[in-house]
């Protein structure tokens, strides 16, 4: 039975962390690092567990399930509702927020600090062509992934952030213990860092990468599920040491910037202004490379995914090369509405999809305990959208609430839904549904047997 070499895993889970960590991986972190003061380690601890944990169980689910897609995998819960999340998740990870933000973070934390002076919208529009005509370029040829991300992309971006991440480390600006968290960490730094690991969108991530994972590791040769499931657990596990590591060093050193500048209005300037202060006019060129190239690593995975997943989804549709094109030409139109517009509708869809995705992770990894009965995946996962509603509706924009009418029914949810008021508002439901589920299978068991 073939298995994967120590080299040939490193080469896998590599392309996996490139695909994983790209624009929100470092500009989030920044933010959380910057407010959080001296309880970074806290909050890191609950990043960790969203943006680390879940992307690694996603991971991991796809690859024990056996399934050849999440299209397979949500099909469980019913085909109608396999194809609308499908379709949903791969959007909101592709063409319509993480693609378009790969290029908007890259121009505004890299590029335009180089580059200032007036014209910048025209200057985002000339990068972003450029940026998606590269993306495409090696976007058309999926089998070649491993080795443009895992050999390639990722140990550039790995070298330039290393060379900011031991600099600064080595010379702190201060001692993060005299730091004050700010705003939602001064009160509450683990469940702040649990919704900060929200916008990185690695959950979503894992189980669109899921299956690209498993079909490098069957080109490499193994073809026995029972090994595809191992070689992909272990490929995400080595990648999430290292993202996680990563995490934690980028809060620990925008932490320590505290003593230099004050909280920043987000990850990008914070990043560039610690790149400024310990590489002077270089530093916009170390941070520009590093950027870049992280997000173009990123944005080449998830156009791949994205395109080989709505090939499967509609195989009477378009091939894989006009998906590819479609995908890259829109994400250039949405990039071209900025960073800001991009993250605060972002943030609401995610706070809706997010909690679908964690529910059905667990249902997938405990499907043994229930043999991954309908009723009980159905039940879980109805009640755990209703719930998830409400989330999205508090995340909403207010101005966007106020537009809809839909401020009074924010209002009430934090009165009346447990946790809503942290953003956690789908925990509750989800065990009624799981409970109900399996109470439900328990007796249409009993009526079954004789």
């Amino acid at each position: 039975m073939k298995k994967l070499t120590f080299r040939e895993i490193l080469a896998v889970a590599s392309m996996l962390f490139g695909m994983f960590f790209g624009a929100g991986n470092l500009i989030f972190p920044a933010s959380m690092g910057q407010m959080a003061g001296r309880s970074v380690f806290l909050a890191s601890l609950g990043l960790l567990v969203t943006g680390v944990g879940l992307p690694l169980l996603g991971v991991a689910a796809l690859g024990i399930s056996r399934e050849d897609s999440l299209l397979g995998l949500s099909s469980r819960v019913g085909k109608r509702y396999g194809l609308l999340f499908t379709c949903a998740l791969y959007l909101t990870i592709g063409p319509f927020f993480a693609i378009p933000r790969c290029a908007t973070v890259s121009y505004s934390v890299g590029i335009q600090r180089v580059l200032p002076g007036a014209g910048q919208t025209a200057g985002l529009a000339v990068f972003s062509l450029l940026f998606f005509g590269l993306v495409l370029v090696l976007s058309l040829r999926p089998g070649e992934i491993l080795t443009w991300v895992g050999k390639v992309l990722n140990p550039l971006f790995l070298a330039f952030l290393a060379l900011l991440l031991l600099r600064a480390l080595t010379a702190p600006g201060c001692d993060l213990f005299t730091v004050e968290p700010v705003e939602d960490y001064a009160s509450g730094a683990f469940a702040t860092g649990l919704l900060e690991g929200y916008n990185t969108m690695d959950a979503l991530a894992g189980l669109a990468f899921g299956i690209i994972v498993v079909d490098v590791i069957r080109g490499l040769g193994v073809q026995e599920p029972g090994e595809v499931a191992r070689q992909t657990v272990r490929a995400g596990l080595f990648s999430s040491i290292l993202m996680g590591l990563i995490y934690v060093l980028v809060a620990v050193m925008s932490a320590q910037s505290r003593g230099l500048f004050p909280v920043s209005q987000d990850g990008g300037q914070a990043l560039a202004q610690i790149a400024g202060h310990y590489f002077g006019p270089a530093g916009a060129v170390i941070l520009a490379v590093t950027v870049t190239v992280a997000c173009l690593k990123t944005a080449v995975g998830l156009i791949t995914s994205c395109g080989e997943t709505f090939v499967r989804l509609f195989p009477r549709g378009p091939s894989y090369r006009v998906w590819a094109v479609l995908f890259c030409g829109f994400s250039f139109v949405i990039a071209n509405l900025g960073l800001e517009a991009l993250i605060a509708y972002s943030q609401p869809v995610l706070m809706f999809l997010y909690p679908l995705a964690i529910v059905l992770i667990l249902l997938t990894l405990c499907g043994r305990a229930f043999q991954n009965d309908r009723t009980v995946l159905r039940w879980t996962i109805g009640l755990t959208a209703v719930a998830a509603v409400f989330d999205l509706i508090r995340a909403l924009p207010a101005g966007t609430q106020a537009a809809l009418h839909l401020t009074g029914v924010a209002q009430w949810a934090v009165r009346w839904v447990p946790l809503a008021q942290y953003g956690f508002g789908w925990v509750v439901p989800a065990l009624a549904g799981l409970a109900a589920g399996l109470i439900l299978r328990g007796l249409g068991r009993k009526r079954a047997s004789p």
